[in-house]
C-alpha cells in the first residue's frame, strides 16, 4: 500500500497538481475563518470581497474546484489576509 505525504498526494495525479491544491485548501481554510470571524452575512462578506454571494458560498461549502489560486490570492488581498510565500530546497 502506497503511503502519501497528505490527502491531496494521494488523489492528484501530478506532484505539481497537489501542490495547487494544498495552496488553495489553505488559502480556503484562513478565508473561511476570517469570514466567520466577522460574524456577517455571506451577502456582506461578499461585498468586502468584492465577489458575489454565490462565490462566498461555494468557498464556505469547501467547493475547493470552483476557486483558482489566483482568486484566491485576489479575496484574500480584499480580506487583509497577509500571505507570505516560501520555498524550501528540494534535494535531488
Amino acid at each position: 500500500m502506497a503511503r502519501f505525504e497528505s490527502v491531496w498526494d494521494a488523489i492528484s495525479d501530478t506532484p505539481q497538481e497537489a501542490l495547487n491544491m494544498k495552496v488553495r485548501a489553505e488559502l480556503m481554510s484562513k478565508l473561511t475563518d476570517t469570514i466567520e470571524a466577522w460574524d456577517i452575512t455571506q451577502r456582506e462578506a461578499a461585498e468586502r470581497l468584492g465577489v458575489t454571494q454565490p462565490r462566498v458560498n461555494d468557498l464556505l461549502k469547501g467547493r475547493i474546484d470552483r476557486f483558482s489560486v489566483d482568486t484566491l490570492l485576489n479575496m484574500s488581498a480584499a480580506a487583509h489576509i497577509p500571505v507570505t510565500l516560501s520555498f524550501a530546497t528540494e534535494v535531488a
